[in-house]
């Protein structure tokens, strides 16, 4: 029986489909990337993005972030976060502030499944935003996981590959073993998609490791025939005690996250200038500070976003303030904006695809705003 603990305290693991080999929509289409990065456990948008605020100095005095970066008048920016930091003063990263799926019950199980399917009750749906809206887009395409994360998965045909240790058998004995399999047979068509699987070079090469997983990730993407699209997963957000300020447990996460986005950046060349990099959380945390000098869970938290197909340099905000009055239920940053409203947006810029197609397929209509022109620039 998995525990609560191992389930949010797991490795990080990267996830990659959309190749224009399998996808007929996205070989007539100008390429743009998706990177989606799931901070699990409950990003604190307080902590990386800290309003410009003494209130919030007064509700965590043990837990303040200190030496911020400067962002604008109003919020400032974790020291962890120097990558994002830098390609915020070249205009390529900005931040929703004040944002969160419409969930509101602190359970991690809940909550997770919720930020991946993108559903209004807890494990009421079978597949995932992002999976639905490649459908709906007429993606097709490869994934690097075992097994098919949520968020990814949908009724679309979507190839499965996970990079191991054992060898890739040579082309020759690929060949003669499709050979014997009978024309138009669901084994000759599986083993023909396997053959023209354009990184088989990752076989044997796949690491765990954040860095290195992104760099992998990013060369995959850079290439012409490469995927569209890649899924992080960074578990450990969830800071009850010891979350610190500018140094410990959260700042520790927020710098693992940076350096994938730092290693992306460097790795995906000028493809840099057609990739969106977005994050997603299940929740924020408590404004105040708890008594092991943590946070607890909380709503609204702050969606950051990187890449050459980001408008400016901006934090995009309906801010409802810290006054206790404004809180939700008196505790929470209230969240202003519902999440799926960017993740749409991203998905509708990035594929292509009409924005209100999307927000029906997608998010059953749901009433979310097309934020495009707000937050991208293509």
């Amino acid at each position: 029986m998995i525990t609560r603990r191992a389930f949010l305290t797991g490795s990080i693991s990267v996830t990659m489909l959309g190749s224009p080999i399998f996808s007929a929509f996205a070989e007539k289409r100008k390429k743009r990337n998706l990177v989606v990065i799931s901070l699990r456990g409950g990003m604190d948008g307080l902590s990386a993005v800290p309003p410009i605020d003494r209130a919030l100095e007064k509700f965590r005095p043990d837990v303040i972030v200190k030496n911020t970066l400067p962002l604008t008048s109003d919020f400032s920016l974790h020291p962890s976060l120097k990558n994002f930091h830098s390609a915020w003063k070249q205009g390529n990263a900005a931040i929703v502030h004040a944002a969160s799926i419409p969930y509101t019950e602190r359970s991690h199980f809940e909550g997770q499944d919720l930020m991946e399917s993108g559903g209004h009750k807890p494990f009421a749906e079978y597949t995932g935003w992002l999976g639905r809206g490649m459908e709906t887009a007429g993606l097709d395409g490869l994934a690097i996981a075992l097994p098919m994360p949520l968020i990814l998965r949908s009724k679309a045909n979507l190839d499965n590959y996970y990079p191991t240790k054992l060898s890739t058998p040579s082309p020759e004995i690929m060949k003669r073993v499709s050979a014997t399999y009978p024309q138009n047979s669901n084994l000759k068509s599986t083993i023909e998609r396997v053959m023209m699987r354009p990184y088989s070079t990752l076989s044997g090469r796949g690491s765990r490791k954040a860095h290195r997983l992104a760099g992998t990730a990013a060369k995959a993407l850079a290439m012409p025939d490469g995927p569209r699209v890649a899924v992080f997963d960074i578990n450990g957000f969830d800071t009850h005690a010891a979350q610190g300020g500018s140094n410990g447990e959260h700042g520790d996460k927020l710098y693992n996250l940076d350096k994938i986005f730092g290693k992306l950046r460097e790795n995906l060349g000028t493809s840099f200038n057609d990739t969106l990099i977005v994050t997603l959380t299940e929740f924020g945390r408590k404004i105040e500070q708890n008594g092991g000098n943590g946070t607890e869970h909380g709503y609204g938290t702050a969606v950051l976003l990187m890449g050459g197909l980001v408008k400016e340099a901006k934090v995009f905000s309906d801010w409802p303030g810290l006054k206790r009055k404004n809180m939700f239920e008196g505790q929470d940053l209230q969240a202003t904006i519902d999440a799926r409203s960017i993740y749409c947006s991203s998905m509708a810029m990035a594929f292509d695809t009409d924005f209100e197609k999307l927000k029906r397929q997608v998010f059953w209509n749901d009433p979310l705003v097309n934020l495009q022109d707000k937050l991208f620039g293509i």
